[in-house]
C-alpha cells in the first residue's frame, strides 16, 4: 500500500469527524492501460474536495461534480466504470484501451476507518469487508499478501497495509543511490551501519540510519512479507550477521552484494551455522537482475528493478491465479 493510499483514510476519518459527508472511491478492476492499479483510491467531501487518484485527473473531477451535484447516493454502493467507449475514454483522457471500474461508497461509520489505521501504524496487514446489502464492515488481520481488492457475490473485501519496507545493511554509494530510488517508490527505508566513519558519511535524508550491529537491526524491525532486506557492507562478517538473521524471518526479498563465486563462497559458510537448504536458497545473490551493471548507480538500478519485478509477479498471480485442469 503506498503512502498516499494511506493518506486518503487519515483525511477520509479527519473530514468525518469535522461532520462532513465523505465518499470513498476505490478502483477495483482495470482493463488495457491505466494510471492506477486496484486498490488505488480516493476520498470525496460533499463540497467537492477531494484526496488521493483513481485516475490521470479527469475522472476524479467527474467524481468531484457527481458530489456537488447530490448525485452520490447514501444507502448503497455504487459501481461505476469509465473507458467502455472511445468517446468515454477522450472525454476522461484515458490510455488507449483503458477502461476501469470504481466503487464508491459512503462512510457513515468511522470505525472501520480507526481500526484499519491503528493496524498500519503497527505494521499490520488487514482486510475490510463490506457486505453489500447491510453494509456492515469486517476488519480482520491478514498474515501474507492477498489481492488489494476482490468483488464477490454479497461484499467486497479490499486489504490495507503499512508502506513496503527496505533494510540496506551498510551505508555505501550504492546504498545511498538505492534508498533514493526506493523512496521515490514509496518504500520505507532503513540503513544499518556499525561502523562510526561510515555513519558520518551517511548524508541521505532517503533512508532512516539505524546505528547498530546488522543482526540487530533486523531483529528490531521483525521483518514480515512486506519487508525486503539488502546486504551491501563489502565485509562478509557484517553481511553474513544479517544474513543469518534475515533468511530466518519472513521478510519477502533477502538479496546480496556479490559476484556469483563471492556468492557460493557465503552460501557455503552460511551452511555452517543452524540454516537449513531451504532456508539458504532464499537468498539472491549475485543480487539484482543481470543488466551489465557496473557503476554503483547502475548496481542501485538492478537491485531495484528485481524488486518491482517479483512484486508485480507475485501481485498478478493473486489477480490472476491459476486453475489447474482436473483429469
Amino acid at each position: 500500500m503506498q503512502s498516499t493510499d494511506i493518506t486518503v483514510l487519515k483525511q477520509a476519518q479527519q473530514w468525518l469527524t469535522e461532520g462532513y459527508s465523505v465518499w470513498l472511491s476505490t478502483v477495483m478492476k482495470t482493463y488495457g492501460s491505466s494510471p492506477r492499479q486496484p486498490g488505488a483510491m480516493c476520498v470525496i467531501r460533499e463540497d467537492g474536495a477531494l484526496v488521493g487518484s483513481v485516475s490521470g485527473g479527469c475522472i476524479e473531477d467527474d467524481l468531484k461534480d457527481k458530489a456537488l451535484q447530490g448525485a452520490l447516493t447514501n444507502d448503497e454502493i455504487v459501481f461505476l466504470t469509465y473507458g467502455e467507449s472511445v468517446e468515454d475514454r477522450d472525454r476522461f483522457r484515458l490510455p488507449c484501451g483503458g477502461t476501469l471500474r470504481l466503487a464508491v461508497e459512503k462512510i457513515t461509520d468511522a470505525r472501520w476507518l480507526i481500526e484499519v489505521l491503528a493496524a498500519i501504524d503497527h505494521g499490520q496487514q488487514v482486510k475490510r469487508c463490506v457486505s453489500l446489502h447491510s453494509r456492515e464492515n469486517v476488519v480482520e488481520t491478514v498474515s501474507q499478501f492477498d489481492k488489494q481488492v476482490e468483488e464477490q457475490e454479497n461484499q467486497l473485501a479490499f486489504v490495507y497495509g503499512p508502506r513496503a519496507r527496505l533494510l540496506l545493511i551498510g551505508a555505501g554509494e550504492t546504498s545511498s543511490y538505492l534508498a533514493k530510488m526506493a523512496s521515490a517508490l514509496d518504500y520505507h527505508v532503513m540503513v544499518a551501519e556499525p561502523r562510526e566513519d561510515m555513519q558520518l558519511t551517511w548524508q541521505s535524508d532517503d533512508g532512516e540510519l539505524l546505528a547498530m550491529m546488522p543482526d540487530d537491526a533486523v531483529i528490531k524491525i521483525k521483518p514480515d512479507f512486506n519487508t525486503s532486506i539488502i546486504t551491501l557492507t563489502h565485509d562478509p562478517k557484517l553481511d553474513d550477521m544479517a544474513l543469518l538473521e534475515a533468511l530466518k524471518s519472513d521478510a519477502f526479498y533477502i538479496g546480496a552484494l556479490g559476484s556469483s563465486r563471492t556468492n557460493a563462497k557465503r552460501r557455503e559458510r552460511l551452511a555452517m551455522f543452524d540454516l537449513t537448504q531451504e532456508q539458504i536458497s532464499r537468498l539472491h545473490g549475485p543480487v539484482g537482475l543481470d543488466i551489465g551493471s557496473k557503476t554503483p548507480a547502475e548496481i542501485a538500478v538492478s537491485i531495484l528493478a528485481e524488486l518491482v519485478k517479483l512484486k508485480q509477479s507475485q501481485q498478478h498471480q493473486l489477480q490472476h491465479p491459476k486453475i489447474r485442469a482436473v483429469s
